[in-house]
């Protein structure tokens, strides 16, 4: 359930950032998130609970560490403003 969740939230997020990134920022961030899938996978198999949990928060970083990397890609890192809740883009 757990896991269902993250994976939510974390479509959520791809969908609305999927527009704003380059194509070779969108790889970075599959790979990072395929890496992340494959380590999940292996937590499930792990032999305790507190094994399962270490090797999920590594997944994360992992993951995390791709989508920092991606943006770091694009505009240098800086927050596009469609990221930014309560802004928009249009300009008035």
């Amino acid at each position: 359930m757990r896991k269902l969740i993250l994976t939510s939230v974390a479509s959520i997020g791809l969908i609305s950032l999927g527009a704003c990134q380059s194509e070779q920022a969108d790889q970075v961030e599959d790979q990072a998130e395929a890496q992340a899938d494959a380590m999940e996978d292996a937590a499930d198999q792990a032999p305790t609970e507190m094994q399962e949990d270490a090797m999920e928060a590594q997944a994360d970083a992992v993951e995390e560490a791709g989508e920092e990397k991606a943006n770091a890609m694009d505009d240098n890192g800086e927050i596009a403003p469609s990221e930014v809740p309560g802004t928009t883009t249009e300009n008035k």
